[in-house]
């Protein structure tokens, strides 16, 4: 018998907090997903897809881990880039365990080694990505993450969040570093998003996905009313002209946002979506704060 199951008693098991960090992009919200065995986060090829902590649950008979989902820290141009970035390195306070998200197709850069500076001692390296390089690649990139981000003893582990390649050893490591403790969640919840946020979030990301790059940054979401099972979502972007290209002509792109996201939803869900221009609404605290970002 282990010394760590030995200290655990009947009603403890391995738990903790696991903080995910890095530049935006990296695939963070995938590999969370990938983790807890389903979508508790959003996610898309535009960077600053997530604005908010979002809380996932890993529950086995011997652990509970809770990853915190972070936005991507970056250089804030305006007061919403400012909040995801606070949002993001405060998650790194009082966590069990921390993981740094870097790619194996792409270069270690200055982002990369910013935010490695700011993770704790005892991080653990996480080199996303492995199914689009070549075994060769990857060494090489292993070599270069752990020379360019000065983590001096850290844990790496090579991982496809797309294919879930590696990302069992990821959690056994996980697992062993968790101090002996109580269960955060009752068994059965994946996370602690409100359902409201969540169907909000799944609006967003489908918008992300139809609109392209043409609007991404700019289109927020909130529902109004959740009556179940009618639920109105409102739409914020930030001009006039944007709100033409969100309805698409003959109000096309809302009607296929509407069938991505009623499919995503139990059975008989009635979806209302509605369009509002809310000018500058990225520069506006008031409205920042009120979106729960």
């Amino acid at each position: 018998m282990s010394e760590r199951q030995l200290r655990l008693s009947e009603d403890e098991v391995a738990s903790g907090l696991v903080t995910v960090v890095g530049r935006p992009n990296v695939g963070k919200s995938s590999l969370v997903n990938t983790i807890v065995g389903t979508k508790v986060a959003i996610t898309s090829p535009v960077p600053h897809t997530t604005r908010t902590r979002v809380r996932a649950v890993l529950d086995r008979p011997d652990a509970q881990l809770v990853f915190v989902d972070t936005p991507g820290l970056h250089r804030p141009r305006t007061p919403l880039g400012e909040r995801l970035n606070e949002t993001a390195s405060s998650s790194l306070e009082e966590v069990d365990a921390c993981v740094l998200l870097v790619e194996a197709n792409a270069p270690i850069g200055r982002g990369d080694r910013f935010i490695a500076e700011l993770t704790p001692k005892g991080t653990v390296v996480v080199l996303n990505k492995i199914d689009r390089v070549r075994p060769g690649q990857l060494l090489a990139q292993l070599e270069r993450a752990h020379e360019a981000l000065g983590l001096e003893g850290a844990e790496l582990f090579p991982v496809s969040a797309r294919s879930g390649e590696g990302v069992d050893e990821l959690i056994s490591h996980l697992v062993s570093l968790m101090p002996a403790g109580p269960r955060y969640f009752p068994p059965g919840m994946v996370s602690d998003v409100p359902e409201a946020f969540f169907v909000a979030e799944l609006v967003r990301e489908q918008l992300i996905n139809f609109a392209e790059e043409e609007l991404p940054h700019s289109i927020a979401c909130r529902v109004t009313e959740w009556e179940w099972p009618l639920v109105r979502c409102e739409i914020l972007v930030e001009r006039e002209s944007q709100k033409g290209i969100v309805i698409g002509r003959g109000g096309q792109v809302l009607k296929r946002v509407g069938t991505a996201v009623r499919a995503q939803l139990p059975e008989g869900a009635y979806l209302e979506l509605f369009v509002k221009v809310e000018k500058g609404w990225q520069r506006r605290p008031d409205i920042i704060t009120r979106l729960g970002y």
